[in-house]
């Protein structure tokens, strides 16, 4: 173990990542090479990026040299994605200028924007017999309404479990299995227009329904292990009752996370939002179709409540970056439905989706129990779409929070003062103050620490020195007794 510990700094740079073998007959078959060629070629693509979630990185230069092999084609690996490996990263591969771009795990199946896109989910295993137990056992109705939800991993299996005259089809016959809405070939979802109301779409998954039927009047049962993507159906379908089978363990249960406590925990983040005065934007997205159209219906709709704004790109989340921040109220976050639902209680400030941003700041939107995760959905000509109102004046109601009195309602904007955007005349409320300051400023004015000063004149001029050598645990400089301790 000491030996690990006391190698050279020019040992530790050499270092290498050793790759474990995979047969390549595995490969094949479970990240479909022969498709993903296909695809290259049929377009003629010639510079193609791989992108790899952390768990794939081990098959990833197999792959890629396959691929190349067989199309001629010049790959890219991505790895650590800026955002979410959920989602596709078409910032890294226009760093290296790709035509197009192969996603493989799990996926949200959000819209791309740039480029053509093609999924490889993988085929991770799945016990057809006991998932088949496991429903009947749940739904002995053989007359209920059932919808089959599934992660992507598992779309390979599904057929078997739903196909005529398969198990769970003979079981129960008002059984809807849902099916994958992406066309690979442009990595976009179908968003063709739906004229037939017995079709539902969401979350790149496609389900008929039954001639007087909605989504409400059927129980949904999920194929996978538990974690974001089934919490993002559970929230947005909260009026349904919802099954699991978890294929790693074989064990299929009826979920029993009780989401109308759920949904107070964001209904609470909404009364947060209501009272701050500073809201930071917080941009997790940059490939997700209209991202930059929901930031600005945001920037605008939070100004009218009288609230300020401030941007951050910052790549994925963590405690210590949020924290730089103090003068932040609350924190909004542009990402894709499965990265906006975040467990905030580790942070210091409270982080909304932008449908619960709305809910804090447009009046025309009130809390009905519906919950809404896909930000386009918000955007005009979505399905959750509310327009702001045209006028409205100052209300004052109470904050469940603090029990203390808050004023809202539409600000005017700078082209309907006297002066314009630089002019001297400013809004006062009834107690005849400023209203709505510039709070971060004041903010930061009253730090004691306010970040790094020039000091121009102050500093004394020094000449250059060399500095230390060697790695953090073990400086030439010193001594072995300082390197024991």
């Amino acid at each position: 173990m000491s030996a690990a510990f006391s190698s050279s700094s020019e040992l530790a740079v050499r270092r290498a990542v050793h790759v474990a073998s995979v047969e390549s007959g595995d490969l094949e078959e479970l990240y479909q090479i022969v498709e993903t060629c296909r695809f290259v070629t049929g377009r003629q693509f010639k510079k193609v990026a791989l992108q790899f979630p952390d768990e794939l990185l081990v098959v990833s230069v197999p792959i890629a040299a396959a691929i190349e092999n067989e199309t001629k084609a010049k790959t890219y690996i991505l790895g650590d994605t800026s955002y979410g490996s959920c989602c596709v990263d078409e910032v890294a591969a226009e760093h290296v200028g790709a035509d197009c771009m192969v996603h493989y795990g799990g996926a949200c199946l959000s819209p791309s924007m740039r480029l053509p896109v093609k999924y490889v989910f993988g085929r991770r295993p799945m016990d057809v017999g006991r998932c088949a137990a496991a429903f009947r056992d749940l739904y002995p109705d053989s007359q209920s309404h059932v919808v089959i939800l599934y992660d992507v991993v598992y779309s390979h299996a599904i057929g078997k479990c739903a196909r005529p005259r398969g198990l769970l089809t003979i079981t129960h016959p008002n059984l809807v299995p849902s099916e994958l809405d992406v066309d690979h070939s442009h990595g976009q979802l179908a968003d063709g227009e739906i004229t037939d109301t017995r079709v539902a779409r969401k979350f790149g998954r496609r389900f008929g329904l039954q001639e007087g039927l909605t989504v409400e009047d059927y129980s949904m049962f999920y194929v996978g292990s538990e974690g974001v993507t089934l919490t993002n159906f559970m929230m947005t379908w909260n009026r349904c009752s919802f099954c699991s089978f978890n294929p790693q363990t074989s064990v299929g249960r009826a979920e029993s996370v009780n989401i109308n406590k759920a949904l107070m925990k964001r209904y609470y983040a909404i009364e947060r939002a209501k009272d701050a005065n500073v809201v930071g934007i917080l941009v997790g997205t940059l490939g997700v179709a209209n991202y930059l159209t929901i930031i600005e219906q945001l920037k605008e709709c939070i100004h009218k409540a009288g609230k300020k704004t401030y941007m951050f790109a910052m790549g994925k989340l963590n405690v210590a970056k949020l924290a730089n921040f103090l003068e932040i109220d609350v924190y909004v976050v542009i990402a894709c439905p499965e990265n906006s639902l975040l467990d905030s209680s580790e942070l210091y400030r409270p982080v909304v989706t932008p449908f619960e941003m709305e809910v804090a700041c447009n009046r025309n939107r009130e809390w009905t129990g519906e919950y809404v995760t896909d930000f386009r959905d918000l955007l005009p000509g979505g399905c959750s779409h509310v327009g702001f109102p045209e006028a409205d004046n100052e209300t004052t109601d109470v904050s469940l929070i603090t029990g203390a009195l808050r004023t809202t309602g539409l600000q005017p904007s700078a082209s309907d003062t006297a002066d314009g955007p630089s002019g001297s005349l400013v809004l006062r409320n009834q107690a005849m103050t400023v209203a709505n300051p510039n709070t971060a400023a004041v903010f930061l004015a009253g730090r004691s620490w306010q970040g790094l000063e020039p000091k121009l004149g102050e500093t004394p001029v020094v000449k250059a020195v060399e500095g230390r050598k060697g790695i953090a645990i073990a400086y030439e400089d010193e001594g072995e007794d300082n390197r024991k301790h």
